[in-house]
Parts: C-alpha cells; sequence; structure tokens
C-alpha cells in the first residue's frame, strides 16, 4: 500500500475512533446543565427628549451585580435551551439635573436557544438567541414641583448571548458569558406618556456551572 493511502487509512480509523470516543462521552453527560454566576448590568440609558422639561438622555437607572441561576437542556450534542433566573432586583432611577426620583424593581427572565461550537471540549463556546419578558414592580418614582410618574408593567423583547464553559473536572465547569437584553420603559404622568426609556442593558457574567 503507498505511503499516502497508508496515512489516509489511519487519518480515517482517526476520526472514526474520535467519533466513537466523542459518542461515549455525551453519553456520559446529562442532557441538564445548572449554572450560578454573578452579573454585572451596565444599561444603556436612552430616553426620549421631554419638550420643555428634560432633554434626550437625561433619565438614567444605575449599573450594579446581581445573581443569576440558569438551567440549560442539550436537546443535542450542539443544540440547548437556556432559562435564566433571578430575583425582583431594585433599581435608582436618577434624572440629569434634579437627581435621584426614585426607584422600581425589575424580574427580568430570559429564555434562549444555544449553538455550542465544540461540545465535548476542555472549551466549549457558544452563541445564542431569545426571548426576554421583564415584569416591572414597585414603581415609586416622584419629581418634586411635578408629582409622580409611573412605569409600564411589563417589558418584552429579544436577546442575545455569546460566551464560554471551560471544563474544571468530571461535572464542573468555569463559565463566561454575556447578554444583550432589549428592556424598555415607558414613563407615563397621570395615566399619559410622557417618554420612552430604553435601558438595553448588557449582562457580564462570570460563574460556575455543574453538568449532571
Amino acid at each position: 500500500m503507498s505511503g499516502w493511502r497508508t496515512s489516509a487509512v489511519v487519518a480515517a480509523a482517526a476520526v472514526v475512533m474520535a467519533s466513537v470516543a466523542g459518542g461515549a462521552r455525551a453519553a456520559d453527560e446529562s442532557p441538564w446543565e445548572v449554572r450560578l454566576r454573578a452579573v454585572y448590568l451596565d444599561p444603556y440609558n436612552h430616553s426620549d427628549a421631554v419638550p420643555g422639561l428634560l432633554p434626550s438622555d437625561a433619565i438614567h437607572i444605575n449599573n450594579k451585580w446581581l445573581p443569576d441561576l440558569d438551567v440549560e437542556y442539550h436537546f443535542t450534542p450542539h443544540w440547548s435551551s437556556e432559562l435564566v433566573l433571578t430575583v425582583p432586583q431594585s433599581q435608582d432611577v436618577n434624572v440629569a439635573g434634579i437627581g435621584r426620583i426614585g426607584s422600581f424593581k425589575h424580574l427580568p427572565p430570559v429564555l434562549t436557544v444555544k449553538y455550542n461550537f465544540l461540545p465535548y471540549g476542555t472549551f466549549r463556546p457558544y452563541v445564542g438567541a431569545g426571548y426576554n419578558l421583564t415584569i416591572i414592580s414597585d414603581v415609586n418614582l416622584y419629581v418634586p414641583g411635578v408629582g409622580t410618574l409611573g412605569l409600564n408593567k411589563t417589558s418584552t423583547g429579544p436577546a442575545l448571548q455569546a460566551g464560554f464553559d471551560w471544563k474544571l473536572a468530571e461535572h464542573w465547569f468555569l463559565n463566561a458569558d454575556v447578554k444583550w437584553v432589549r428592556l424598555h420603559a415607558t414613563v407615563n404622568y397621570a395615566g399619559d406618556p410622557v417618554t420612552q426609556l430604553q435601558i438595553n442593558p448588557l449582562l457580564f457574567g462570570i460563574g460556575a456551572g455543574y453538568r449532571f
């Protein structure tokens, strides 16, 4: 057998053996994975101008760290779905030239579908896209000389993500993740809309994952 043919046979055998080994690894891993992350919320903070009262981008909510728990189910080695959960988060609201005008709470669960590029590797990068439903509650906003302001109760929109798992041990992973979430709130006064606040945060997460 010529040298190149021998090399081709050896290469093909190596691919087959790698596929069998990869299948064995896949069989050993449960489709369920959970992660606990610390997430830094960095809002975009764009707001429309209020004629005669406020310029554009005058309303801001604060940056903050928050806890993040997610549950992921792997349908196939490459495709999975992730549900991101946390507890209601309190945010301060500030207005340029006025200062803090109050706070509100939001609960922002996110559901994404992910593509995992290297499902059997030590380094396992992924990208994802999905949907965000944010529930807004405990709104307490007051502008001196104007009165009490309100916010809409829900916000929906797309979500995008990218990140990776780094395998540390048989079941344990280090995880780094970044998400963009469309989150918007209509500010209203006496029931009438006043301005639209585009929060649209970037969420930078770092934490640990456990694959059952």
